[in-house]
């Protein structure tokens, strides 16, 4: 039997008898539930010119309820792999939580074959179709604008790993999982792959998933999720954010196609500034853009522990906090799937060696023969 046994208490519209979804929904109770047929009424029947997006599990459409609300609508396909477990994922999380900075969740429909989020529309789409897209989006981002991005961004994460319990790992922040408002407030998106994280466990092992590019090494390599694999990967975007550009372009010549490796470069040349965004205008402020940088390198140091949590990023990208004392070191990165499967290979058979050694038996010195007894403990995820 589930462990999710409860079903939704507030309904919008007629409710379907005897789903199985519904006992998978525990947690969700008081989210507004929505008819198939509203939604379709709303969308214009899914029309291909109320399509905004395409998600990794479905397609995005504009809608309006009957009380003028305007709506985001984001349809599980039937295709979809992994697209149910992302589905309750999802709505589970993002259920409970409340924040400027993070998506708002009106409700759902979990009616027969289609599941179904309902989101607020937010009007200028995504920073990887506005800010990084090769189409000009007609937005003038210039550097005050970026500056309220990226605070505004961390204060949403920040608020995800501290300000909730249990804390709540994102595993996928990239650019196009930040949305802006009217006003180009960002607002953190698409928690289809997030995990809830207790506050007595350091990290969760599970399936690798989320962006190539933004990945954080130890969880790209081994599996391991902790609030600094999310910390990495805002570290990508920040530098993202202040360059203007993706961080990876195979356009360019190789020893530049990596944004991370060339930030570096800069960096460690005394010219950190050559990687800002040359279309910034006259409010740019060079000294801000640059400690903006530093943070994007320290929240992507390769040892994990030494990055930054986001509470001390929030502090350092508002002046609160000192950058000049922090140490920063060159940044591990992964290039590509080829990259990552020989190193996960390297790792795997390096951790297969030193089982083997501490398994094997040696002789004390009266003769007796011992083993080492190996204990994982860590929480793997059910698939």
């Amino acid at each position: 039997m589930s462990c999710f046994s409860r079903i939704f208490k507030r309904t919008r519209g007629p409710q379907q008898q005897n789903d199985p979804w519904d006992e998978d929904l525990s947690g969700a109770e008081n989210i507004t539930r929505f008819s198939y047929k509203e939604l379709v009424r709303a969308t214009a029947k899914f029309d291909q010119s109320n399509k905004i997006g395409e998600g990794g599990y479905g397609p995005v459409y504009k809608g309006t309820l009957r009380d003028g609300t305007a709506v985001a609508v984001k349809v599980l396909s039937l295709q979809s792999r992994q697209g149910g477990r992302e589905f309750l994922s999802e709505l589970l999380t993002i259920s409970d939580v409340s924040h400027k900075n993070l998506v708002k969740l009106h409700g759902c429909c979990v009616e027969g074959s289609h599941k179904i989020l309902v989101y607020n529309y937010l009007e200028n789409n995504s920073l990887a179709q506005t800010l990084l897209g090769s189409r000009k989006s007609g937005i003038q981002f210039n550097w005050n604008t970026r500056v309220n991005i990226c605070i505004g961004v961390a204060q949403g994460l920040a608020y995800l790993h501290d300000g909730v319990r249990p804390h709540i790992v994102h595993r996928d922040i990239k650019a196009s999982n930040i949305l802006l408002d009217k006003d180009l407030t960002p607002k953190i998106s698409d928690f289809g792959l997030a995990k809830l994280l207790p506050a007595d466990v350091s990290h969760i092992s599970t399936r690798v998933a989320g962006t190539l590019g933004y990945l954080a090494p130890e969880y790209a390599i081994r599996g391991q999720v902790t609030r600094k694999s999310d910390v990495y990967s805002f570290g990508v975007l920040l530098i993202e954010i202040v360059s203007g550009r993706c961080n990876t372009d195979t356009r360019l010549p190789y020893e530049d196609q990596i944004l991370l490796e060339k930030t570096w470069t800069y960096y460690d040349q005394g010219e950190l500034h050559e990687i800002i965004d040359s279309s910034l205008g006259d409010d740019l402020d060079v000294d801000e853009a640059c400690r903006f940088l530093k943070v994007g390198l320290l929240c992507t140091k390769n040892v994990t522990k030494r990055r930054p949590d986001m509470a001390s990023v929030l502090q350092m990208l508002r002046g609160e906090m000192d950058v000049d004392s922090q140490e920063i070191t060159q940044p591990d990165v992964i290039r590509d799937f080829r990259d990552l499967k020989l190193r996960s290979k390297a790792t795997s058979s390096t951790l297969l060696t030193s089982i083997m050694a501490r398994s094997s038996p040696s002789s004390s010195s009266a003769g007796n023969t011992t083993r080492t007894s190996i204990t994982f403990t860590a929480i793997s995820d059910r698939d």
